[in-house]
């Protein structure tokens, strides 16, 4: 990323940034099948903006059945897979779609997600005690239902992880996900809220609050490239989190705060767990 001045605020996405990444359990699913790599992502994108996860993600339905099944469908489209398998073995005719479980599939997921992440957890909490940015999240999320392992009665506060942050921008309550243009937008008008309101305190009068948040005052990290392309064209800097090496991150959130930031977690990338790879 290009030098510029220190920014006011650093902007996190939580899964695959903070939290071990979904991703790594839909690939360990994947491999474990003999799926090739890259279905489950391919199905779920071409299915925005309307396909059951984006829904979801939104708000517009709730976590239970009526999700599982239609998340199921959407895996299971026929011609998704014709146009996705045809991609990667050009000129060779598909096998039937592969079965899936999407209802295992998602919570595995989300169980997955809840681990923090070995080198970029250590670095948020650092950035906290330093008390020198405003610490903003957006995130793409699911809000679990009473009965479910993973609900929280106090969606915002009671969890260890949303409470380090200023803002926290969710998804499922604003009714937008990424990379909707209007998520960043709503975001940016978040975080300049709260600074103006806390101008006057110990932070805000060493980081300059009082003129409020501009787009590229914003340091962004994000784990999708779709996502970081729309945090760009909103404006903000940004920083790439690749799946399983969150310390390449750290180094240049270093860079950009002038803080040391990394834990003692060793530098080894996390590979892909699976089973004995099974023939599609």
């Amino acid at each position: 990323m290009a030098s510029h001045k220190q920014p006011k605020v650093i902007l996190f996405d939580i899964g695959g940034v903070c939290v071990l990444s979904p991703f790594q359990s839909i690939l360990n699913y994947e491999l474990s099948l003999g799926i090739p790599p890259g279905w489950i992502n391919y199905s779920i994108s071409k299915t925005a903006p309307n396909g059951f996860w984006h829904r979801l993600e939104r708000g517009e339905i709730a976590l239970g059945d009526t999700f599982y099944a239609g998340f199921n469908a959407d895996l299971h489209d026929p011609g998704r897979w014709t146009a996705f398998y045809q991609s990667q073995k050009p000129g060779q005719s598909p096998p039937p779609v592969p079965k899936l479980d999407g209802e295992w599939l998602f919570n595995d997921m989300m169980s997955h997600s809840t681990s923090p992440d070995p080198w970029m957890y250590p670095a948020l909490r650092a950035l906290h005690a330093s008390g020198k940015f405003l610490l903003a999240a957006v995130s793409n999320t699911v809000v679990f239902p009473p009965g479910h392992a993973l609900y929280t009665a106090d969606f915002f506060h009671g969890d260890p992880l949303r409470a380090l942050f200023d803002v926290f921008v969710s998804s499922a309550h604003v009714g937008l996900r990424k990379p909707d243009p209007r998520i960043y937008a709503h975001t940016l008008r978040a975080v300049d809220r709260f600074a103006r309101e806390h101008a006057d305190e110990a932070r805000g009068r060493a980081g300059g609050w009082r003129d409020g948040v501009r787009a590229d005052e914003v340091v962004f990290l994000d784990d999708i490239g779709e996502n970081l392309k729309g945090g760009r064209k909103a404006g903000f800097r940004t920083i790439k989190v690749n799946l399983g090496r969150a310390f390449e991150a750290v180094d240049e959130l270093e860079a950009v705060t002038g803080l040391k930031l990394a834990g003692g977690h060793p530098r080894i990338p996390i590979k892909p767990k699976f089973g004995t790879k099974a023939s599609l």
